[in-house]
């Protein structure tokens, strides 16, 4: 293949789970702690485990990018440059590690997959208790209990769906 038409085919899967992220983004369920659960981590895993990291996380960023300028992307049909710099959004941003590290699975074992993958939901979480704690004056402790905590379970399951959609869908068909 010329490489042009994998340009143009890599920009369009790029697109396309972009997209995937937004639509997922909107089964959402709001919680008191003010962060909603949704399907975004399910969606972020799925991108990086099969676009890789660098496109993975190039989707994640469009999905941001969008978002942030407005589109109703953000769970709930939200967007806006507030949702980034408020305080769920280290848990957007955290995104980008998580679809780094989904990105790096290779299908080698699914213990080893397993890690890098729960390593990436680790650092998203992380970026979400630390701006999570910083805007709103909250010691990291009861953050870390009530923001991340609660969400860790629900998380786990949407990276394990995500791995075993990943390995269905790369055994029917080859996207590179």
């Amino acid at each position: 293949m010329c490489a042009s038409v994998n340009k143009t085919k890599s920009a369009v899967f790029i697109a396309l789970f972009a997209a995937l992220i937004g639509i997922l983004s909107q089964f959402s369920l709001p919680l008191p702690s003010g962060i909603p659960l949704t399907l975004q981590t399910f969606a972020v895993g799925l991108t990086g485990m099969l676009l890789g990291a660098k496109k993975g996380c190039a989707a994640v960023g469009v999905w941001l990018l969008m978002g942030s300028v407005g589109l109703p992307l953000f769970s709930g049909f939200q967007g806006g440059f507030s949702h980034l710099i408020g305080p769920t959004g280290g848990f957007l941003i955290g995104f980008l590690f998580l679809a780094l590290c989904c990105g790096q699975k290779r299908f080698l074992s699914p213990v080893s997959d397993f890690f890098i993958s729960l390593l990436g939901l680790l650092l998203c979480h992380l970026c979400g208790i630390l701006r999570f704690a910083a805007i709103t004056k909250i010691p990291i402790l009861p953050v870390a209990m009530t923001a991340s905590l609660p969400y860790l379970p629900k998380d786990l399951l949407c990276i394990l769906g995500a791995a075993i959609c990943a390995n269905i869908i790369k055994k029917k068909i080859s996207l590179f």
